[in-house]
């Protein structure tokens, strides 16, 4: 989890010290180029590695009729595409920079939604294990927030602003840490 916390950490301090942009209308892009940007960058890949032990311990640690790929796919495709974003905008913005904005959007988008999509996905498989059950109603609830937070905010123009993003991404990042937390607890029982 210390991915997810190095993400948070580095994700917040940026809101302050970045006084060239308005925090409640940059979106995080926004913040992986200039000061601090290789500092992100580097967290964004921190979190996606993250994602990734995340959901393979989740899945290792359901019941066989628990288990499904799924979640686990859609989480592991999510996070390779946040480490897009994070290594496409290292160097692609000076080399190639419309391939850059393409590749951007596709990693990001990608990201939102195979994260959002494996959270709710993996929410729905926990009642079906008995050690799980009781987060299921949490993570049920929470991830189905998120996945209606994103689409609110790629469809109506007025959430398109950088603070529900922002909002959306803490609110994903926490549901990690909580995860996490349940994960580690799960195993020391089992």
């Amino acid at each position: 989890m210390a991915g997810a916390s190095l993400f948070l950490m580095v994700g917040t301090t940026l809101q302050f010290v970045r006084t060239d942009l308005a925090w409640q209308r940059a979106t995080m892009s926004q913040y992986l180029l200039g000061p601090g940007g290789l500092l992100l960058r580097v967290a964004y890949c921190a979190l996606a590695i993250t994602i990734v032990v995340l959901a393979m311990g989740i899945y290792r640690q359901l019941s066989a009729h628990a288990r499904s790929a799924a979640p686990l796919l859609l989480l592991c495709t999510g996070a390779v595409a946040l480490a897009g974003v994070a290594i496409g905008d290292s160097w692609l913005p000076s080399v190639a920079p419309d391939f850059h904005r393409w590749f951007h959007h596709i990693c990001a988008i990608t990201a939102f939604l195979c994260v959002t999509g494996g959270m709710v996905l993996q929410a729905w498989r926990f009642r079906l294990d008995p050690a799980w059950r009781s987060r299921f109603p949490l993570a049920a609830g929470w991830s189905v927030g998120c996945q209606a937070l994103l689409w609110l905010h790629a469809l109506w123009p007025p959430a398109g602003q950088g603070w529900v993003q922002k909002l959306l991404i803490a609110l994903i990042v926490t549901a990690m840490l909580l995860a996490g937390t349940w994960l580690w607890r799960v195993a020391r029982v089992r």
